[in-house]
């Protein structure tokens, strides 16, 4: 992610979240981003998608993510996570958590299929609705588990 696809992340983040980061925030994310990964997935000079990670020493932590509603449900999260995951693991991140909405399942089915498992709760994490956060962690991400993990969902996603 650039600062010229800032707008367009924006936008996509406003229409997918209840309460969205602000402009100012992604800027941030670009400008602070010693620790910091922002992606984004396009198709042409069109962005569909983005997502934020935050690392620090050997932990990654997922902070947004968001996939255009017209692009979703062909992969593009996926890719998305997938791209993540090879960036993290040469950054030498080992470990990866996230928070998601308990009613966002759809979510939770993404980042179960990536070897996430849930570990806790944060009670009413959102401040939009006080919706409790369900806390997912990876395990070892650079082991033989989720090198194959990884590679298998790379195969299904080419064939589709």
């Amino acid at each position: 992610m650039t600062m010229a696809d800032v707008e367009q992340v924006y936008e996509i983040e406003r229409r997918s979240h209840p309460k969205p980061w602000s402009r100012l925030t992604f800027q941030r994310e670009l400008t602070n981003n010693r620790h910091n990964m922002c992606l984004v997935a396009g198709l042409g000079d069109r962005i569909v998608g983005f997502m934020c990670m935050y690392y620090v020493l050997n932990e990654g932590h997922i902070t947004n993510i968001a996939v255009d509603v017209p692009y979703q449900n062909k992969g593009i999260a996926t890719r998305l996570m997938l791209s993540a995951f090879r960036r993290a693991i040469e950054k030498g991140i080992r470990r990866i958590t996230l928070e998601v909405r308990k009613s966002n399942t759809k979510a939770q089915h993404l980042y179960i299929k990536f070897g996430f498992r849930m570990s806790g709760l944060r009670k009413g994490y959102y401040t939009d609705n006080y919706e409790d956060a369900l806390i997912f962690w990876t395990g070892d991400i650079t082991s033989d588990y989720y090198k194959n993990l990884l590679e298998e969902i790379r195969r299904k996603l080419d064939r589709s």
